[in-house]
């Protein structure tokens, strides 16, 4: 058994005990709410990076000032801009893309979910995982099988159509919450988008991504887009708590 599989296993028989533990709570939708406690301890587990994100995040507010100041004097050269802009953030050891780690920190437990559940067989026998539902809808299925099996209104479908509701709810969040931040830096003129090479094509595209988590649910596993989802909701709040 390579090592993949026997990790795989073993997230497997986590799912499953979690999902024994709550069958009395949670009937035929335990294995649903057992990948949900994975999904927030997961989220627990990196809180602490995501809170050390946020305060690098107050820290490069802090150097607005000097950055606006670096801005003034470097206006005719941007490549001497640009080079003054990284020279202060290494001297004060922040970095703009350090709100990177924590999410990609997360994708581990994502692939583990979505190979696990897109798999027949598990350690040669048969993946029982796979006979899980959440309501009426297999954990192992996607929305295309939804659609094929009683459409967007079916009772499968329904189940997507709230998953969809929730992210749509969660991105929309998150773009207002971004695009009046980026308003904010643009009217006091010290956004870092100028001064950072890239940084201000990535500040255009970032209010959109959380739509982007629509795509994914619609394609991975439900298992996986329970996972997405969940993650998708914690990272609001915590997002809203920290900088607020």
């Amino acid at each position: 058994m390579s090592v993949f599989s026997a990790v795989l296993t073993g997230f497997a028989a986590l799912v499953e005990r979690l999902a024994d533990l709550i069958q009395p709570l949670f009937h035929a939708s335990a294995a649903a709410a057992a990948i949900v406690l994975v999904t927030l301890l997961v989220r627990l587990l990196v809180h602490p990076l995501s809170r050390a994100a946020a305060r690098g995040q107050r820290a490069r507010a802090a150097l607005q000032p000097r950055l606006a100041e670096l801005r003034r004097k470097h206006r005719r050269d941007p490549r001497r801009l640009q080079q003054a802009v990284l020279a202060l953030h290494a001297e004060e050891k922040v970095s703009p893309l350090s709100g990177c780690l924590p999410g990609l920190l997360q994708m581990p437990a994502f692939f583990l979910l979505y190979h696990l559940f897109s798999s027949s067989t598990l350690g040669g026998s048969a993946n029982g995982l796979l006979g899980h539902r959440l309501l009426a809808a297999p954990l192992g299925g996607r929305w295309s099988d939804a659609l094929a099996d009683g459409g967007v209104f079916g009772a499968a479908g329904l189940v997507y159509v709230a998953l969809f509701a929730v992210v749509t709810a969660v991105a929309g969040f998150n773009f207002a919450r971004a695009r009046r931040a980026q308003a904010v830096a643009t009217a006091a003129g010290t956004g870092e988008a100028a001064q950072v090479p890239g940084l201000a094509a990535v500040g255009k595209v970032v209010p959109f991504l959380s739509f982007a988590t629509l795509v994914t649910v619609a394609v991975v596993p439900l298992a996986a887009a329970l996972y997405v989802v969940t993650s998708s909701a914690w990272s609001a709040v915590e997002r809203a708590v920290l900088q607020s």
